[in-house]
């Protein structure tokens, strides 16, 4: 008797489990409807447009124009270029930016993060022209230079690449700083301590202690940084003045000027693929959970 009770008490808790789990997979119902109607129906459709050749039919046509065109080449080049550098001045400011601050009181980091997030306050096209403004041949700063007999002639500070870093890393620079500085925030400070009262230097405790225990907030930040500076739109179009040519900019003109879908479909689903790529050697590289935790 007690076995058949037992038995039956077990399949009355499989039976509650498997309606409990039922019940939650209709709680997410609504959720996996919206991420296929946000996500992966947009995304199929990215794919599937991107070998609608122009007649029509479907091809490899755009994916072969980019392999052999010199032109798509050189914007790959541009683009990943203009991405790495960016990301690179953005860790050389923003690192011993964020670690000043790390290192204050809380009241002042805070104040020091009141500045960090005034870009975010304000509109992205209007911060990329208050640097034209700044930087342009007629502009504060040339003619600040010119006034002070610095120069004899303006310097041409935008419609480069120069100006285009400059902008781009300003407005990136939060992307890196808010993960970075929330990663050295929850790093014990005792660990330092405990290298200094071992009888290592200043320098030396940070470079074998606090600095390992930062990167995954500075890979974090740096991944963030260089996926967003890969499919940048305004800055690069206002401050490069046509002659710094992006991927998203030639996305843009491939269905502005060329009324071409499919070509600007295979430009994104590369970027898409880039993307991945790259996430999945950050994963290999270190965790996605210790970089979440961290940060």
């Amino acid at each position: 008797m007690a076995i058949v009770d037992a038995y039956l008490n077990e399949q009355a808790l499989k039976r509650l489990d498997r309606q409990e789990r039922f019940n939650l997979f209709g709680l997410t119902l609504p959720y996996l409807g919206l991420v296929s109607l946000l996500i992966i129906i947009p995304i199929g459709w990215l794919f599937y447009m991107s070998f609608i050749g122009r007649d029509g039919t479907l091809s490899l046509e755009n994916y072969t124009r980019m392999l052999d065109s010199k032109a798509y080449i050189r914007i790959f080049i541009t683009t990943f270029k203009i991405s790495f550098l960016t990301t690179l001045i953005c860790a050389l400011i923003g690192y011993p930016l964020t670690y000043f601050m790390s290192q204050l009181p809380k009241k002042w980091a805070g104040i020091c993060m009141i500045g960090v997030l005034i870009p975010f306050w304000t509109s992205l096209l209007v911060r990329t022209y208050a640097w034209l403004v700044l930087l342009q041949k007629k502009g504060l700063l040339n003619n600040l230079l010119l006034d002070l007999e610095i120069i004899s002639e303006p310097i041409k500070f935008v419609h480069n690449t120069s100006g285009t870093l400059i902008g781009m890393a300003h407005i990136m620079l939060p992307f890196l700083i808010l993960p970075l500085y929330a990663n050295m925030r929850s790093i014990d400070k005792d660990c330092v301590r405990a290298a200094a009262s071992l009888g290592a230097t200043p320098s030396r405790a940070f470079w074998t202690v606090f600095f390992p225990l930062s990167i995954p907030g500075l890979l974090a930040g740096l991944l963030i940084v260089f996926v967003l500076c890969l499919g940048f739109y305004v800055t690069p179009a206002v401050l490069g003045g046509g002659r710094v040519i992006m991927a998203a900019m030639k996305i843009s003109s491939n269905i502005e000027l060329y009324f071409s879908w499919g070509a600007a479909s295979a430009l994104g689903v590369v970027l898409l693929v880039v993307t991945m790529a790259i996430l999945f050697i950050a994963s290999r590289l270190v965790s996605i959970d210790q970089i979440s935790n961290r940060s």
